[in-house]
């Protein structure tokens, strides 16, 4: 479509903000998207002439740069610079009108400009309302002329990719499919051409030629992610012609949802020849998402509902994530893992020389975290960046939006997840500040939370006929947990066993020693001796008092396994080994012997516990050695000692310690429970027996 110079161009809708087309979240309050429709009857007068104003710049502009010839410097011309920034400015204000676009896109893609010029016009294009397929396909012709440069070219490309949901038709841009598959040769433009392949393609453009020609690139190329999306997507049209194995990047466990259709559709019902549900994509009538201009809209199309080509926004819509979470659409998956693996490949900032752009690309990883925690599981594409870019990173750039994403690494047959994962991590951990560590051990413990979480909750119905998976299952947490211990064991040596470390260990090992009665899973691993006696002397009675909680909710999963192992009603049919139930008792009888009976010294038997010899210990020449570690004289616990002391004997100052024996025992006991050490209150209660039996009698009693 030619303009005319004296053409006029039609006023646009003031709105401020055409942006929030696809943003569903307002019809919840059953408006329009538009919020300001109600205030353009308020416009002044004085606004109606700036926005003539406007019109007119922008209309001289157009007339200058589609008549002028030569190829004007733009330092140099100021005439030029003001045409510029006209357009610029009425395209940030409120969008370009459908019918400038040929005109721009001439004078862009026709090489008389330098490149600057050029690429100004091309990111100023942001369209009002709609682009034109005419202006595009015209566009399009001057790629043959091979006037612009590549680099043109390639923003040309880009710019056609973003806006691909707003071009009006598609009918003849799906007519140059064959022109811009030629396109694939050049590697530069390779990864753009591919996206925008898999937005225009259709079953009838699936060709033998083509899926050799893809085939011949990723031999020449090797695996791109983009070749084996656009693979992908021709397989799922014609598996038949695609006969090699691509990799799966769809969910399983949903294929047999289907969404209930609105009330009011009785319509479609009716049509459909059902009753009361409506499968996805059950129509060949689909709606693209941008027509949708009400909350009702929604429910009543969303059976036959088409994705925005842009997957990005779907990132940000509850709505949307909703529906792709239940959609059969495996397409939907192949899109949402192409756009998002190209997009952090081409923004990691630590991947890209002289990127500046760090805050926009931590506020697109936090995007990415929140439709992960919606969603209640990983990315693919996620996964795959993580393993490629962790052993570049610096431990610093995007530190807390990186470990988030560590956190959702979905659960798979991954074997080389060590190498990927797990040896990037621990260099850091060793080399980075005590507050990195603890990020690391938190973060490593919201990842087999999540584990369990999404996988383990179905292990009954998944796994029950298939004991290799269960085991693959079990190995990857168990290879977790056992690499936490050992990172936890160096840590605590290279930070003089930090209590705010061991705080974070103990955390992780509060979700471990559960895994069996919580998370269904028939795997339970004790903590490792340079974790576990950390903890029993450590001087702060948080910890203390967690690692009695923890060692309390070990006996519980572990005496629940026995029984249901003598009884035949194993979760199952696992049995945990010797070796953990003995670990356990070694355990306890170090505790038991360091807080209750006074005798870690003599009777731990743990190789790395401490048992000491006589001579030894009178060596040290420490008084009272014997008692140095039990409830009353435990430095964790001096100070609830000092406390009852006082309490119970306010006049006395001399802090007779040995005087805590017998009733004042028990009572101290009572004091210590009444100060919130819940942990050492279940633990003493379930470990030792004169305790355990006196709690059973002192609770029949209450009852009777």
């Amino acid at each position: 479509m030619q303009r005319t110079r004296g053409s006029r161009i039609p006023k646009q809708p003031r709105h401020a903000d055409q942006t929030s087309q696809t943003d569903l979240s307002a019809w919840r309050k059953g408006g329009r998207v538009d919020s300001e429709k109600s205030l353009q009857n308020q416009q002044s007068v004085d606004n109606d002439q700036k926005y003539d104003s406007q019109e007119g710049s922008l209309e001289e502009a157009l007339s200058y740069l589609e008549e002028i010839q030569d190829d004007a410097a733009l330092k140099k011309n100021s005439v030029l610079q003001k045409h510029l920034d006209a357009v610029e400015s009425t395209a940030l204000k409120q969008g370009l009108p459908p019918e400038v676009f040929e005109t721009l896109l001439n004078v862009a893609l026709s090489g008389k400009f330098a490149d600057t010029v050029n690429t100004r016009i091309l990111k100023s294009l942001i369209p009002a309302s709609v682009v034109p397929e005419s202006s595009v396909v015209t566009a399009v012709s001057w790629l043959c002329v091979g006037q612009c440069s590549g680099n043109v070219q390639l923003l040309f490309l880009k710019w056609l990719i973003t806006v691909f949901d707003l071009i009006d038709q598609k009918e003849q841009l799906n007519a140059l499919y064959g022109f811009f598959f030629s396109f694939l040769q050049d590697e530069k433009v390779c990864p753009y051409v591919c996206h925008l392949l898999y937005l225009l393609t259709r079953k009838e453009n699936v060709k033998p030629f083509r899926i050799r020609r893809l085939l011949d690139l990723q031999a020449k190329m090797g695996v791109q992610s983009h070749l084996q999306a656009l693979l992908s997507l021709y397989k799922l049209f014609c598996p038949e012609q695609v006969s090699i194995t691509l990799p799966g990047k769809t969910k399983k466990w949903n294929a047999q949802l289907v969404i209930p259709a609105s009330s009011s559709n009785t319509s479609n019902l009716e049509e459909a020849g059902e009753e009361n549900s409506v499968c996805l994509y059950s129509t060949d009538v689909s709606l693209p998402v941008e027509q949708l201009q009400t909350f009702p809209q929604l429910l009543q199309n969303i059976h036959r509902l088409e994705f925005p080509a842009q997957m990005g926004s779907v990132l940000t819509s509850p709505l949307l994530l909703h529906y792709m979470n239940c959609a059969q659409e495996e397409s939907i998956y192949l899109r949402l893992y192409y756009w998002m693996g190209q997009m952090l490949q081409e923004e990691c900032t630590w991947c890209v020389v002289d990127n500046p752009n760090e805050e926009e690309f931590k506020s697109f990883l936090e995007t990415i975290y929140k439709a992960e925690c919606f969603l209640q599981e990983g990315f693919s594409a996620c996964e795959e960046f993580l393993y490629k870019t962790l052993p570049l990173w610096d431990g610093f750039c995007c530190r807390s939006e990186i470990l988030r994403l560590v956190s959702w690494i979905p659960l798979s047959s991954f074997s080389d997840i060590k190498s990927y994962l797990y040896d990037p991590l621990a260099q850091l951990f060793f080399t980075s500040s005590i507050y990195f560590k603890c990020s690391v051990l938190e973060c490593l413990k919201e990842l087999l939370q999540n584990w369990l979480n999404c996988n383990v909750i179905q292990v009954d119905s998944e796994f029950s006929s298939s004991s290799t998976t269960l085991s693959g299952l079990v190995n990857m947490v168990a290879e977790l947990v056992h690499f936490v211990g050992w990172i936890s064991t160096v840590a605590l040596r290279l930070e003089n066993n930090s209590t705010f470390l061991l705080y974070f260990i103990l955390n992780f090992y509060g979700t471990v020693c559960d895994m069996y009665l919580k998370y269904n899973l028939p795997l339970l691993i004790m903590p490792p001796a340079g974790v576990f006696y950390p903890a029993l002397l450590s001087m702060d009675s948080v910890n203390l008092n967690k690692l009695c909680h923890i060692m309390y909710r070990y006996r519980t999963n572990l005496v629940a396994a026995k029984e249901n192992e003598l009884s035949k009603k194993n979760i199952l049919q696992f049995k945990f080994s010797n070796q953990t139930y003995q670990e356990y008792n070694q355990y306890i009888i170090a505790m038991v012997g360091c807080l209750w009976t006074s005798s870690a010294f003599q009777k731990d038997i743990h190789p790395q516990g401490l048992c000491m010899d006589d001579k030894l210990l009178r060596k040290t020449a420490v008084k009272e050695l014997k008692n140095s570690f039990n409830i009353v004289y435990h430095p964790a616990m001096m100070g609830y000692s000092v406390q009852f002391l006082q309490q119970i004997r306010p006049d006395d100052v001399t802090f007779n310690f040995k005087s805590i024996k017998g009733k004042k025992w028990d009572w101290y006991l009572e004091y210590l429970y009444s100060q919130g050490l819940k942990g050492l209150k279940v633990f003493i209660e379930s470990s030792i027996s004169r305790v355990s039996q006196a709690s059973r009698s002192k609770a029949g009693n209450v009852e009777t």
